[in-house]
């Protein structure tokens, strides 16, 4: 006897109407209600932490995350609402905290001062009371009445200044309200001189700064409680467009959430749409930059209605990179805020679904599949939704016209059945839809149930359970008895029974096979909701509105356990027999003591926020799985106190087997095969044209090394000419390089002189300079003397000051105490003369010396607040100097940086000035070049023009040929295709015939057997009719009757006709079981013949890809190719102006114009032109060791990448 354990595993669903639904707890994880917990989902893992609601609370009305992301606050309603504090790291309980002042039944906003230390909590009907908590001393420091004086405008939020722990902002009906907090009282300020309005959110943006939305669709702006501006959310055009007929009335959009960040804030406008605001440049205006919308439904009948969704809160991630929004639809999306900054200025952007779509009606229906991790529900939101409770995932939803009343989910999970409230269907469950096959007549179907075989299926309809075949949708059987509403049937483990249970209180056992009733047992008095049957059949477990939970047998009830005052609404028992479950109508699990005793025994769990409709177990009694009318399924991991359980097989695994339509399979297939076909085409297209390249290519090749052969050669002739002239003119240049080097010798020496004039005077400058900033800093070290004088001799008053008011206080103090030793010994000799006066009077003293105590007090609060006003003031002259200090240094390093600048432009200016004359000599030069080149060019267009004329001839002669390869090709491949067909076809046939003729000479064999078999027996019941005739005989006579029966038993009971029978059987089982094994193999087999090939088919792709590649290196050495020959052909132009006569002519002006008139200019250009001269012998070098190694090898290989020549430095 145990109870079992039950622990919550995931929870599908977001409960609506709770203010703050959801915060960020770090990056990663969101908090938000679901049921009666509070749930930190993880995004990334997919996975669910719980934080259950407290006991006897009706629900949660609000919640709030502190900002240092370490607590979260939930306030829960009850006849006196509570707030509980929880650890979000250790999901501990921290603090609970609760006022016996508030007449209200709940709380509507929570909010966390910036430091995370108070909590401000509104209250609400009728009091409309503000709370302002030291949270971890679970003390109220002050209270406050926000609504107005007849308590009837709503209060919808309240919230810290973002940097002040005092100041509070509160907003409602009519009211916008700012309140401080001093001297324990919560004081409003900052009194608005604006129409009252119906505010409906707000959010502060900076210190003093609150946005606020109202019910009209305006966003105000208001500073220190004046109306700075009213922000533009947009015209009401573009919702009125998407809206329908049928939407809603028209009306102005409602700004019903807001939420800050660093760089504006976002706002809900209407239905589906969230605007984003940014800072303009003048950071006193916002203006809207983005617009993000629900996305449309695809699964639904109309996709707009998930765009009319309200949108209730609004939060953003810590790092500011996720918005996330929840609606009034129970629905979770988010956006990431850099996606929508890429896109901005008018573009709209979609919302993502965070998670799962969940239901937001009241769930009807729930069942469980044998052969895959599935369940499906049903609700009233009219869709039917599958999930998959192994990874928590919606696998497949859709919504209908109708609502859906009830569900059954088939054994294989490839069906499901729907109860509508105008039909029963039957669907397929497809890939990706969920499609009607058959509808019965059956209206509003309650109850409907797939028996554990599946072969048939059980409808309610009325008072009537109907049953049909699932192959031929034959009516079976109505099973006709019950008076009221069935509420819950299930099959029995063999699908032989349906236990039934009603309205009208009976429970009833059905036989399928008779359609007649077997056991019953009527409770008028009591109306069942749910029943349970154990796995052996003998046994049923019923609950209902009388507040017990029975146990039947034998059409009795055996046991009856009160469960207080606590109705159940459900029972689950196991598959296992071993562990019962039972659910509430307040929405909590109940693990009960099994087997039953009296009194009951059981353990409550906190579960979903109303009653729970349905309860299944799944067939591994891994998990149980329950729905409640608050729209949330929950998913609960069970085992037993011993850790026993149904073991689940792991080598058989869950059914993979998916339906998809014919019609589907073949559009697949097609659009499969033309793609192939493409494929094949273009590789054929792309092997063509390679073939065609590579031969143009080997014929350039080929050109190529014969121009260049010959082009070395005549390289050669020329290196020789230029030899004999280098040598002339070096010994010219020798003579000439003598005489320029005396000259710039002088020149430098002047050039020093003129340098040490200029650095003497900016020397004195630079004195002048330093002289102005010592003045200066004197006079600031005087200015900072003086303020430090000031401020001491302020400190010095304010103390003497502040001193004799507190001796004066306490020579009070002290007068006070003697006047109360005085009364009270006046005290002590009244009470001796009049005893019956004694009571009243000693009220009277007492009441006036709290008075007197209790206005000291607030005396010396306000000296103690009046000190620390002095010592901001102290604090605040302080920085003041530290910041002048910080101003003087950094003057004085930006006068030295700025000395440095100067010196390193005036340099900059003389190497510009050099620069430019160097240019202008190069430009000529290459201007020169220029024109050379351009007449080549006009010659290689003309080259260009007949070359072009044959290329077309020669591609009008290719054109019919490669069309004729093209026809040939294809008809080659279609031959090709249907060859592989046929040769498939064939092979499949050849093994279907060959498991064909094994079965029939398998079932040959056992008609054989069997035959033999029959024969046998008939023989043995004739002798046995004969022997039995002879011993009737002896019927009068007792002895031989008694020997005649032993002699019939020894003659006809043997034992060895028991083992031959077994030994056949074994022998069967055995030839069963080697034929499934080798069934296996075969399937094994083919699944790796399938790999294999689809691992030819990525080998086949890699190739292509490496061929792609190697084209991409051919096409890059031509490239290369082409530069070389360019390269050659800049070389024999750039050797063909320097002649002799150009270079002798050259020579004989340079020498004039240095005669004439020497300057530093022209020795500069000579000193240049001299490194020139250097520059080309190195280059000649090079070109002779190349030439000599030309000459050793008489022809360069044809395959081998040419080297780039390399162009002659200083040419231009």
């Amino acid at each position: 006897m145990s109870i079992a354990i039950a622990q919550p595993r995931h929870i599908f669903g977001v409960k609506p109407g709770v203010n703050g639904t959801i915060c960020y707890h770090d990056e990663q994880t969101i908090v938000y209600p679901a049921g009666s917990n509070c749930i930190l989902y993880n995004i990334d893992q997919k996975t669910q932490r719980f934080i259950p609601g407290t006991d006897k609370s009706d629900g949660m009305t609000c919640l709030a995350v502190s900002p240092n992301r370490r607590y979260v606050a939930i306030a829960e309603k009850g006849e006196k609402p509570t707030i509980t504090v929880y650890d979000l790291h250790s999901l501990r309980k921290k603090k609970v905290l609760s006022c016996p002042d508030i007449v209200s039944a709940e709380y509507v906003s929570l909010a966390f001062s910036p430091d995370s230390k108070y909590l401000v909590a509104q209250g609400g009907k009728p009091d409309w009371t503000l709370l302002y908590w030291t949270w971890e001393k679970s003390k109220v420091m002050a209270t406050a009445k926000t609504s107005n004086p007849q308590n009837t405008a709503d209060i919808y939020q309240v919230s810290f200044n973002p940097q002040d722990n005092t100041q509070l902002c509160v907003v409602g009906n009519g009211i916008f309200k700012h309140f401080r907090y001093s001297e324990g009282n919560l004081k409003p300020f900052n009194f608005q001189k604006v129409e009252p309005q119906n505010y409906l959110c707000h959010a502060w943006v900076s210190e003093e700064r609150v946005v606020v939305g109202t019910d009209t669709g305006k966003l105000m702006l208001f500073e220190a409680g004046e109306l700075k501006t009213e922000i533009s959310s947009g015209s009401h055009k573009d919702d009125s467009k998407d809206a329908d007929a049928s939407a809603v009335p028209a009306g102005p959009p409602q700004i019903t959430a807001i939420v800050a960040y660093s760089k504006g804030f976002a706002s809900a406008y209407g239905q589906g749409t969230v605007h984003l605001f940014e800072k303009t440049d003048d950071k006193d205006f916002y203006k809207k930059t983005r617009e993000i919308k629900v996305p449309a439904d695809s699964n639904t009948t109309d996709p707009s209605k998930s765009q009319q969704q309200i949108i209730k809160c609004l939060t953003v991630s810590p790092s500011e990179e996720t918005l996330v929004a929840s609606t009034d639809f129970s629905q979770l999306y988010y956006l990431t805020l850099s996606s929508a900054d890429l896109g901005k200025h008018g573009d709209q952007a979609t919302f993502e679904v965070l998670a799962q779509a969940f239901h937001y009606g009241q769930i009807m229906g729930l069942d469980v599949c044998i052969r895959k991790p599935l369940m499906a529900t049903a609700s009233l939101d009219r869709s039917v939704r599958i999930w998959n409770y192994e990874t928590c995932n919606l696998e497949l939803y859709k919504e209908f016209a109708e609502e859906a009343y009830s569900i059954a989910l088939h054994p294989s999970g490839l069906y499901i059945l729907v109860g509508f409230s105008d039909k029963l269907r039957l669907m397929n469950v497809l890939i990706d839809d969920i499609r009607t096959f058959k509808e019965f007549t059956v209206r509003g179907c309650r109850e409907c149930a797939f028996s554990n075989g599946g072969h048939y299926f059980a409808a309610v309809h009325g008072n009537v359970i109907q049953i049909y075949s699932t192959t031929t949708f034959d009516n079976i059987a109505n099973l006709k008895g019950h008076n009221g509403k069935v509420r819950s049937m299930v099959w029995s483990s063999d699908d032989s029974r349906i236990i039934s249970c009603g309205m009208d209180g009976a429970v009833y056992e059905w036989e399928i096979s008779t359609g007649k009733r077997q056991s019953e047992i009527v409770l008028k008095s009591c109306s069942y909701t749910g029943v349970a049957v154990a796995p052996d059949g003998k046994t049923t477990f019923a609950v209902g509105s009388d507040k017990t939970l029975k146990e039947i047998a034998d059409s009795a009830i055996t046991r009856a356990v009160p469960t207080g005052e606590m109705t159940l609404s459900n029972v689950a028992l196991s598959h296992s027999g071993r562990m019962l479950f039972a659910g509430t109508v307040r929405g909590t699990l109940w693990s009960m003591k099994f087997p039953l005793t009296i009194p009951g025994e059981w353990q409550e769990h906190q579960g979903h926020g109303s009653m729970i409709i349905k309860m299944k177990i799944t067939y591994d009694d891994q998990y149980l799985i329950t729905v409640a009318e608050d729209a949330t399924i929950m998913l609960w991991k069970i085992q037993d106190k011993e850790g026993r359980g149904l073991k689940r097989d792991k080598e058989v695994g869950w059914a993979e087997e998916i339906l998809i339509t014919k019609s589907d399979l073949e559009e697949k297939n097609s659009s499969m095969a033309e793609l192939k076909t493409r494929v094949e085409e273009l590789k054929m297209e792309n092997e063509y044209q390679l073939r065609l390249k590579d031969m143009n290519y080997n014929e350039k090749m080929k050109e190529l090394t014969e121009k260049f052969i010959q082009e070395m050669e005549s390289l050669k002739t020329k290196n020789q000419v230029l030899k004999t002239e280098k040598d002339k003119e070096e010994a010219k240049h020798e003579e000439e390089v003598g005489d320029l080097m005396e000259k710039y010798a002088k020149e430098q020496q002047d050039l020093e002189s003129a340098n040490n004039q200029k650095l003497m005077l900016e020397y004195e400058k630079f004195q002048e300079q330093q002289a102005k900033m010592m003045k200066m800093q004197e006079d600031y070290e005087r200015q900072l003397q003086e303020m430090e004088e000031s401020k001491e001799r302020a400190l010095e008053e304010l103390t003497e000051f502040y001193e004799t008011k507190i001796q004066e206080m306490s020579s009070k103090l002290e007068q006070a105490n003697d006047e109360s030793r005085q009364q009270n010994r006046e005290y002590e000799e009244t009470k001796r003369q009049i005893e019956e006066d004694a009571d009243r009077e000693i009220l009277d003293i007492k009441n006036k010396y709290e008075r007197r105590l209790r206005d000291e007090k607030e005396a010396n609060m306000r000296l103690k607040g009046e000190t620390g006003i002095m010592k901001k003031k102290f604090t605040s002259l302080q920085r003041e100097i530290d910041d002048h200090k910080e101003d003087i240094k950094k003057y004085q390093a930006e006068t030295s940086k700025l000395n440095i600048i100067i010196n390193n432009l005036e340099k900059d200016i003389t190497g510009l000035k050099k620069e430019i004359a160097e240019r202008d000599d190069t430009i000529q030069d290459k201007e020169k070049r220029i024109y050379d080149l351009k007449k080549k060019n006009q010659e290689l267009e003309k080259f260009k023009f007949v070359l072009d004329y044959k290329i077309k001839e020669l591609k009008k002669q290719i054109e019919p040929r490669e069309n004729d390869i093209k026809t040939m090709k294809e008809q080659i491949q279609e031959m090709e295709s249907e060859l592989e067909r046929f040769d498939k076809t064939k092979t499949q046939q050849e093994l279907s015939i060959t498991e064909l003729r094994q079965k029939l000479k398998a079932t040959e064999k056992e008609m054989f057997g069997e035959r033999q078999n029959v024969r046998e027996k008939e023989a043995n019941i004739k002798r046995f009719k004969t022997d039995l005739h002879n011993c009737v005989g002896y019927i009068q006579d007792p002895k031989m009757l008694k020997q005649s029966i032993k002699a019939l038993y020894q003659k006809h009971v043997q034992e060895d006709i028991t083992e031959s029978a077994s030994v056949d059987a074994d022998i069967q089982k055995e030839y069963s079981r080697q034929r499934e094994h080798l069934e296996r193999s075969v399937a094994s087999l083919r699944k790796k013949l399938e790999k294999d090939s689809e691992i030819h088919k990525a080998d086949n792709v890699r190739i292509m890809q490496e061929n792609v590649s190697l084209i991409k290196e051919i096409n890059d050495l031509r490239r290369e190719l082409k530069i070389s020959r360019t390269q050659i052909h800049d070389l024999e132009a750039t050797l063909g102006l320097h002649s002799k006569s150009n270079k002798q002519a050259d020579t004989s002006t340079l020498a004039l114009i240095t005669s004439q008139a020497p300057s530093a200019l022209i020795e500069k250009d000579l000193h240049e032109k001299v490194k020139i001269i250097e520059m080309q012998q190195m280059e000649m070098k090079r070109l002779r060791r190349e030439i000599s190694e030309i000459e050793t090898l008489s022809r360069p290989p044809s395959g081998g990448r040419l080297p780039p020549v390399q162009t002659i430095q200083g040419a231009a």
